[in-house]
């Protein structure tokens, strides 16, 4: 008899012995999870199941088609299941217990069956038969009882959830895909809720909590039970959509498991078929996949950037195509509720790209300016290396809201953390440290103090932000007419495009100038080769003489400025620079007083392409979180001396050991 938590789950999880040998430990949880969902609910429906049955045969009778309304009244419960089958009953015919296991699920509800659906269920019945084990593995689940009379809603969540986190643990390869730390979860949980007195005291306090890739659910399950130990009372509805069709049976089952509403999760691509698409939330949380590519779903994202602008959700701009992490961001934000409804809180994980990743004509570098002009980025929680399961890498915790506190307008808090973790006694994948309970608590308060200091940093947003201004000098070429350079015109498609007739003729009139001597001055150049080509008696294009330009010059910082036809100075592209400017500074004033003293002859390219697209100001407008410059500690290096000594100590180390090597 199993009677407690720990025992249910452990219990089950021995069931999963049986599978040793022809199954890898990454593939036990297809068979165990997807059994523990069927008992329950084997358990759940026990207690109507005749009412069902009969009902069944009356509405069969009648020729009612639409019988769900009706079975579900009969059953009392959410699900029911019209075949006569129970667990015990299928272990009562060993030989038909594969067929007779997929006509029990069948007999499910249409919801409940689309679980065992995405599951793939049917694949694993046929390969358990085939193995000789589904008898066996039925019969031990037939022997745990999961009746709601003994295992109470929020029980049976706690031991499915534990199993979940077992199987995810014990399948490193593709845990972090859907399985976030519960320590990064219950801080994110405390982030989005610091401001929220009332869910967290108030009796019978409902808000809504949604995760637009939610996985196996983990993330909206630990929200739930966070928010329920500070608040018994509380009433959260959590709601989410997962693409991967085996995690979304986990999480929509642990929602039919937990007597909630499993029609709150969705299923399916959160871009291309948002299964919420009228829906506004009180708090988002999310971590979705790193540097996964979105190609696959171009042309819609891009159709709606393009076709909906800020109407849709991707109105800022759309980030590279090798990471879609900005596009959770933006679909995030667009069911944000209104500001007079209350506002919304986000609180999402990213690694370090977001931060910084392209310059101001791209589009991740928009999306920030987007979010930073808007003033919704409360802050950033740089957490420390090696604490999700599928990654080493330092990832970061990105607070929005769109109804800050007064005292927080116009500003964004950068929160430092990354070296705050307990080295943990074994590895889990890529985790190989943690958060304690202490250090979720050192960084909410940090969050909720908004004090600087040695750990937390508060910037105005402005201050993240910058013009990109062309700085351009002048070009200085010398010209030399030599018999390598003249051969070089071969290589020049102007030139070669001419009658043979032309090119002999250009390259001997070429080759009767002085080969010593050098033209510091571009004009003087072309007009010598322009006589020479006319006492030729040939007439060529411009194009020809361009040709002769390029081979025949080199860059020379002491020749005269070359001009064109107006008599204004050519850029030199090999000279080109382009400068930040930040944005609370003239970027006129910056350059007399940062450039031009260093710098001869530079000037500012006014080309409208170098103006800003949204206020036309001079300077294309980026923007950029550079946190690792926010928390530099700048260090003294050693004394000479001090290094010198140690060389010499060194060597003295080297000498006596290649003394006694000799000996």
């Amino acid at each position: 008899m199993v009677d407690n938590f720990n025992e249910k789950a452990d219990f089950i999880w021995s069931i999963a012995d049986l599978l040793r040998g022809d199954y890898k430990q990454s593939e036990y949880q297809k068979v165990i999870l997807p059994l523990t969902v069927l008992r329950r609910l084997d358990c759940v429906t026990q207690r109507n199941k005749e009412d069902v049955l009969e009902k069944y045969e009356q509405l069969q009778q009648s020729g009612i088609e639409n019988v769900a309304p009706a079975l579900r009244k009969a059953s009392d419960e959410k699900v029911y299941n019209t075949s006569e089958y129970t667990f015990q009953t299928l272990c009562n015919d060993p030989d038909q217990i594969a067929s007779n296991l997929q006509y029990y699920i069948n007999s499910y509800d249409e919801e409940t069956k689309e679980i065992f659906d995405k599951f793939d269920f049917d694949h694993q019945i046929q390969r358990l038969d085939e193995a000789d084990l589904l008898y066996k593995v039925v019969r031990q689940f037939a022997e745990i009882d999961l009746h709601p009379d003994e295992v109470p809603n929020e029980e049976m969540g706690y031991i499915y959830e534990e199993l979940v986190r077992k199987f995810n643990e014990l399948s490193n390869e593709t845990a972090g895909e859907h399985f976030t730390p519960r320590e990064v979860i219950e801080l994110m949980v405390n982030l989005i809720f610091d401001e929220d007195d009332e869910v967290l005291t108030t009796e019978g306090a409902a808000r809504t909590v949604y995760d637009p890739a939610c996985g196996t659910g983990g993330m909206l399950s630990v929200a739930e039970d966070h928010v329920r130990s500070f608040n018994s009372e509380a009433n959260l509805h959590v709601f989410g959509q997962e693409l991967n069709p085996e995690s979304y049976a986990v999480c929509n089952s642990d929602m039919l498991i937990k007597g909630q509403e499993p029609e709150n999760i969705a299923y399916g691509n959160s871009f291309t078929n948002d299964g919420f698409p009228n829906r506004r939330f009180d708090y988002m949380l999310s971590n979705p996949p790193f540097g996964v590519s979105w190609k696959k779903i171009k042309d819609e994202i891009e159709r709606e950037h393009e076709q909906e602008g800020f109407a849709g959700r991707f109105g800022a701009g759309t980030p590279r195509i090798n990471d879609g992490a900005f596009l959770f961001l933006q679909h995030m934000v667009s069911k944000m509720k209104p500001p007079e409804e209350g506002g919304s809180r986000i609180a999402i994980v990213f690694n370090g790209s977001p931060l910084f990743n392209g310059g101001p004509n791209s589009g991740e570098s928009a999306i920030r300016r987007w979010i930073l002009e808007n003033d919704w980025l409360e802050a950033i929680v740089g957490l420390p290396e090696n604490l999700f399961y599928n990654t080493g890498i330092r990832t970061y915790i990105w607070v929005l809201s769109n109804d800050k506190p007064e005292h927080r307008k116009g500003k964004t808090q950068l929160i430092d953390a990354r070296d705050m973790y307990k080295e943990m006694d074994e590895s889990l994948g890529d985790k190989r440290h943690k958060l304690t309970d202490e250090h979720i608590e050192e960084i909410t308060q940090i969050f909720g103090d908004l004090e600087v200091n040695g750990r937390s940093k508060v910037v105005d947003n402005e201050e993240f932000g910058y013009r990109r201004i062309v700085i351009d000098r002048p070009l200085r070429m010398r010209f030399q007419v030599k018999e390598e350079r003249i051969e070089a015109l071969d290589d020049e498609r102007a030139f070669t495009n001419r009658e043979e007739s032309i090119q002999e003729g250009v390259k001997e009139a070429l080759l009767k100038m002085d080969e010593e001597k050098v033209w510091m001055d571009r004009e003087a150049f072309l007009n010598d080769v322009e006589l020479q080509l006319n006492m030729a008696g040939l007439n060529v294009r411009k194009s020809v003489y361009n040709a002769i330009e390029r081979v025949m010059g080199e860059r020379d910082p002491d020749a005269e400025i070359c001009r064109d036809g107006n008599g204004d100075p050519e850029y030199d592209s090999d000279l080109r620079e382009r400068e930040r400017v930040p944005l609370d500074r003239d970027p006129y004033e910056y350059f007399e007083e940062e450039i031009v003293p260093y710098l001869d002859n530079a000037w500012v390219n006014e080309s409208s392409k170098y103006h800003d697209d949204q206020d036309g100001e001079i300077g294309i407008v980026g923007y950029e979180i550079n946190f690792e410059r926010c928390f530099y500690k700048y260090e003294q290096p050693r004394a000479l001396d001090e290094i010198d000594a140690e060389l010499l100590d060194t060597s003295q180390d080297i000498e006596e050991l290649l003394e006694e090597v000799i000996k």
